[in-house]
């Protein structure tokens, strides 16, 4: 069992990790999307499931939403979150299921079609306004099946374009975030596949322009942590989309599948002054197929949280030393002994300390939530993909 110092006990104390709305409805996969009882049907129930997340571990307090599958009246659902306790955040647009789309929206050749996805993303500065949301986040589902099918040097020169016009109409205090990722729905070639591209697509827009890395957006083999290394370096890491993958996109809850590579990350991020830096938003984006979501949700959230705790407790001035004696063994063991070293049941007691559950899965599980909204929420339309 491991002591944690009043030092890392306060970074942890100021901890935030940011909720996708769209977790808490029905996803699945390529073949089906399921649903379950209880599932909200609309961005207030989400709102108030993603809540259960904060109230059972005080690391969630701020919710993304996604546009159009969250519109709504934005006062209410701006009063409605702060009702529940949480406040809105990142913003984050939708240019991949319309039918318009097919071949491209910020990069289509169809100047009208472009136009349709920019003014898209003015709607979404607008409801940036209303919900007072910092980051507009952009994904694009853009690109290409088969060599020779586009150009891919003119399709970049007309994303600049649109991202400059979308980054122009930006208030004094947004920003915007691009994402990348490196296949699909395009398998030839996609707009925005790296880090590198979309480092160079908002180095040429300005200072309101960062980078959002996906966990699960890598080839296999990517050393995630060089390019978290390398982006807050730079001073352009903007924010964090976590999950975890086996294969590709899995959305998976993160550190499911490469606990030790978490911890390398979030090494990466408290070495780069990531850590409870306003400027870099720590936010979930998966979703769950088969199990609840909000305890799914709750686990990632702890997740990180344990991960964080592993790697505040590496002894970096062990580790300085033996890097600078090129001891690799010694610096390699530096590192081992902090992934390996149990924080749970410190943990356990430092929520309890502060008037939280020691177990948040647990006390979720008792509280009865999950039973009254399955019995509560009958009829309508159940949220989910494209909702």
């Amino acid at each position: 069992m491991s002591t944690l110092s009043p030092t890392i006990l306060s970074e942890l104390e100021r901890q935030a990790i940011e909720l996708p709305s769209w977790a808490f409805g029905n996803s699945g996969t390529r073949f089906r999307v399921f649903g379950t009882p209880g599932t909200p049907r609309d961005p207030f129930e989400k709102i108030a499931d993603a809540a259960q997340v904060h109230k059972h571990t005080a690391l969630a307090p701020v919710v993304a939403l996604h546009i159009p599958w969250d519109m709504c009246d934005f006062d209410d659902l701006r009063r409605h979150a702060e009702d529940h306790g949480v406040a809105l955040g990142t913003v984050n647009s939708n240019t991949f299921q319309d039918e318009d789309y097919k071949f491209g929206a910020l990069t289509h050749e169809d100047d009208t079609i472009r136009q349709k996805a920019i003014d898209h993303h003015f709607a979404c500065i607008d409801v940036m306004h209303a919900t007072g949301s910092r980051d507009l986040k952009i994904w694009l589902a853009e690109g290409s099946n088969y060599p020779g099918q586009n150009d891919m040097r003119a399709r970049q020169e007309r994303l600049q374009d649109s991202l400059q016009k979308i980054y122009a109409r930006l208030g004094d205090d947004q920003r915007l975030v691009l994402e990348y990722k490196f296949f699909e729905p395009s398998f030839y070639h996609t707009d925005v596949p790296d880090w590198g591209t979309s480092y160079a697509q908002v180095a040429a827009l300005g200072d309101k322009a960062m980078v959002c890395l996906d966990t699960g957006h890598h080839a296999p083999g990517t050393n995630i942590e060089f390019i978290v290394m390398q982006l807050l370096r730079l001073g352009k890491l903007g924010s964090f989309d976590f999950n975890s993958r086996f294969y590709a996109d899995d959305d998976l809850i993160v550190g499911a599948a490469d606990p030790f590579q978490l911890f390398r990350i979030l090494f990466e991020v408290i070495r780069g002054g990531g850590l409870n830096n306003p400027e870099v938003a720590f936010m979930l984006d998966q979703c769950h197929n088969i199990e609840d979501k909000i305890p799914g949700q709750i686990r990632s959230v702890l997740n990180v949280q344990e991960m964080t705790a592993r790697a505040l407790l590496v002894d970096r001035e062990a580790l300085a030393a033996a890097q600078t004696a090129n001891d690799v063994l010694a610096a390699n063991a530096v590192f081992m002994d902090a992934f390996y070293t149990d924080v749970r049941p410190a943990l356990a007691d430092w929520r309890e300390s502060r008037g939280l559950p020691a177990d948040p899965m647990a006390a979720y599980a008792a509280s009865g939530y999950q039973q009254r909204i399955a019995a509560d929420r009958v009829g309508g339309t159940q949220a989910g993909w494209g909702a």
